[in-house]
């Protein structure tokens, strides 16, 4: 019982910390292809170039504050007090935990959030759903 508890306690902050690597990794290249198709036209978002890429730019500088962490950490703490092995849990609690950032930087601003272009929200949910999903591979199964 003790050794099991301890391996979990070793487990879960290295899962988490894979996780997150993940999640950053598919932010930045799906921003960046984002962003790519818009200078080149090839954008279906009908939002501005400029508009897109500053917003995008400015949702990625608020992920490396710690208020970004807080939804995700409220769904891994959730999902092991509960002992949730759904994979189905995880993925889009990771979706959802990170398409709250958008709504947390912008609390004070809430005429601001209708505003933002939709592929930001698209971006950052893809981003989250596999960033939950690979936390479910390394530790949530076993919850």
């Amino acid at each position: 019982m003790f050794w099991r508890t301890l391996g979990r306690l070793i487990l879960l902050p290295i899962a988490f910390l894979i996780s997150v690597a993940v999640t950053g990794y598919i932010l930045v290249t799906l921003g960046l292809e984002h962003i790519t198709q818009a200078i080149h036209g090839r954008s279906d978002g009908g939002a501005e170039v400029a508009t897109t890429i500053l917003e995008l730019f400015w949702q990625g500088s608020l992920l490396l504050s710690g208020l970004s962490l807080l939804p995700a950490l409220a769904v891994i703490v959730i999902g092991e007090i509960a002992r949730i092995r759904s994979w189905l849990y995880y993925m889009i609690g990771g979706g959802l935990a990170l398409a709250c950032v958008p709504l947390l930087t912008r609390v004070d601003q809430i005429d601001e959030i209708a505003k933002l272009p939709p592929i930001v929200w698209q971006v950052f949910a893809t981003a989250g759903f596999a960033g939950g999903l690979v936390y479910w591979l390394i530790a949530g199964r076993k919850a």
